[in-house]
């Protein structure tokens, strides 16, 4: 049996606006070792693929055909997130939670497979989005490429305004080697963005 972690049941409202949230949001690359906490991952993550629709099964993000191709895996660094161990965590949308993909810490070995962009290891945590396109190509040919990297950019834009609204920072990062990045994910998925995400180190 895989280990599993039940998500708190995300906020529909936050202390700010959508207006408020796109005014803040900034690209950093500096963070703290404040830990986050699991309400705080809860979060970022309905934000990135939650369910905002339990009939239809309809997601935070638009999906060409509702193909659902994209597949989020957290890496969590020792003391990154309370009451989280390390490891690599891939998040389940249909029922809101974690399976523990590994237990080692990867944190370190992500920053190096990221060209050895240092504040990936010093974020508490990183959220990559990796792609499985052939649930979309299947039903729309080459093209369904395009709409995967376009469905990508929603997220990646979801998780920075949620960020935002939780008083968080966070960049995007595409500069990485994609074999190593998606070995460490054991070949489950092509690797597209590394999302680090924690509180901004104040100079």
């Amino acid at each position: 049996m895989p280990f599993v972690i039940r998500l708190p049941t995300p906020k529909s409202k936050g202390p700010l606006s959508v207006e408020e949230a796109i005014l803040l949001r900034r690209s950093v690359r500096e963070y703290s070792t404040k830990p986050l906490s699991l309400d705080d991952l809860s979060q970022l993550l309905w934000a990135a693929q939650g369910i905002t629709d339990p009939e239809s099964g309809a997601r935070s993000a638009p999906s060409a055909g509702a193909t659902y191709p994209l597949e989020i895996f957290v890496f969590i660094k020792q003391n990154g997130v309370k009451g989280v161990d390390a490891g690599i965590y891939k998040y389940r949308p249909l029922d809101h939670s974690l399976i523990k993909v590994s237990s080692e810490d990867k944190v370190k070995a992500l920053m190096e497979a990221a060209l050895y962009q240092e504040f990936i290891a010093e974020a508490p945590l990183n959220i990559v989005i990796a792609a499985r396109y052939e649930r979309t190509t299947t039903r729309y040919g080459n093209r369904g490429v395009r709409y995967v990297h376009l469905e990508v950019g929603h997220v990646g834009q979801n998780i920075s305004l949620e960020a935002v609204s939780l008083g968080l920072a966070t960049v995007m990062v595409g500069a990485f080697n994609d074999n190593a990045v998606k070995q460490l994910l054991n070949g489950e998925a092509e690797p597209i963005y590394i999302i680090p995400v924690g509180y901004k180190e104040l100079s």
